[in-house]
């Protein structure tokens, strides 16, 4: 029996019989102990895909979030994944808000989270990361501490701290869940900060010889003003990409509001994130690496975000509803898809509907 019919089967019911942080602690404990029976399927070489310097054996990624603190980084490779990302990571440990935190929208296939990133701080992280035995591509997702004095200078720190163990970077300024940390999206605010971690990766790049990617990822309730903003001063800045996009604040799409605070993930996300996803890819141009994240739960919505203009994407929430099996559902999904249209590259679909979606208004 496959891993996702094993999830069908008892897997989800089991999970579901706890609170999410629980389940979500089983899920990491699993991946550990080996107890998850899923492992990656033979790759298609056809969706490998180079970006950013680098080269993803496919182009599903686990999204920050699932793995704050890189417990499980290669055991989430092994699953199929073609990359993921650690944190977010944050150079003091802080516990983040209090618990209840983290609700299911069972009906919506959705999340709503303020955990307000609790972590085990870098020293955890790097710890672990200084230990792996794989070769995967692994990003870490930085950020700053809430009571941080200067949080553009933490966000530096995780910068200097992880140079030599990330594939990439990603600067997380999108979470909605720590106080005032999306003004950091303000042009002024953000030209500052992207500035210094540019001098920061100049100065590494010449210690290491290696320049690391880093990526900047943004909320999904932006406007298109915002948006024009925050793309000119990640070109002027010499960014290499970006991600798209972070949970929303909204709860259009949900049929049942749980009346709690914080961020929304999952299918009700789609349609926003993707929308924006589109927007970007025209005003970022085709040449810098554009990730896009939310609601991608099946080779279908993979293949949507891709021809929006995604090199790549991730996901967290879809893992939940369907299992640790989904990468290797997804691209198997997307190897059929590249049958149908008669591709050689999961590459030449990219952007194909990059028009239809940016010419939608972001929802309200």
């Amino acid at each position: 029996m496959t891993g996702g019919a094993l999830w069908s089967c008892a897997g989800r019911w089991l999970s579901f019989r706890f609170e999410p942080e629980t389940a979500h602690r089983m899920a990491i404990a699993g991946l550990k102990t080996g107890m998850l029976p899923v492992r990656a399927a033979k790759p298609d070489p056809r969706l490998s895909v180079m970006t950013a310097g680098l080269v993803f054996p496919n182009p599903v990624g686990v999204a920050a979030g699932f793995d704050k603190d890189a417990e499980v980084p290669d055991e989430l490779i092994a699953t199929g994944f073609g990359f993921t990302e650690i944190g977010t990571t944050t150079p003091l440990p802080q516990p983040g808000n209090p618990r209840p935190r983290l609700f299911r929208l069972t009906a919506d296939e959705a999340v709503i989270n303020r955990l307000g990133f609790n972590n085990q701080g870098h020293d955890a992280a790097c710890k672990r990361l200084v230990a792996r035995r794989g070769r995967g591509v692994v990003g870490i997702n930085i950020g700053a501490n809430k009571e941080a004095d200067d949080r553009i200078a933490d966000y530096v720190t995780g910068l200097r701290r992880f140079y030599t163990l990330a594939s990439y970077f990603t600067v997380n300024i999108s979470s909605p869940n720590t106080p005032g940390l999306r003004d950091l999206q303000a042009r002024g605010q953000l030209a500052d900060l992207l500035a210094r971690l540019r001098d920061a990766r100049l100065a590494e790049a010449d210690i290491h010889k290696r320049a690391v990617p880093v990526l900047l990822k943004i909320a999904p309730d932006i406007t298109e003003e915002g948006l024009d903003d925050i793309v000119a001063e990640v070109t002027d800045k010499g960014l290499d990409g970006m991600i798209v996009s972070n949970t929303t604040l909204s709860r259009k799409g949900v049929s049942a509001d749980p009346d709690e605070a914080g961020g929304l993930s999952g299918r009700p996300l789609f349609e926003r994130s993707t929308i924006v996803l589109a927007k970007t890819r025209e005003r970022l141009g085709p040449d810098r690496t554009l990730i896009g994240v939310g609601g991608v739960d099946s080779a279908r919505t993979a293949l949507d975000k891709i021809e929006a203009g995604a090199d790549l994407v991730q996901l967290y929430t879809g893992m939940i509803y369907r299992g640790p099996g989904i990468a290797n559902e997804i691209n198997r999904g997307l190897s059929a898809a590249l049958d149908k249209a008669g591709a050689a590259s999961i590459a030449d679909l990219r952007g194909k509907a990059t028009k239809r979606w940016a010419a939608k208004p972001i929802p309200a």
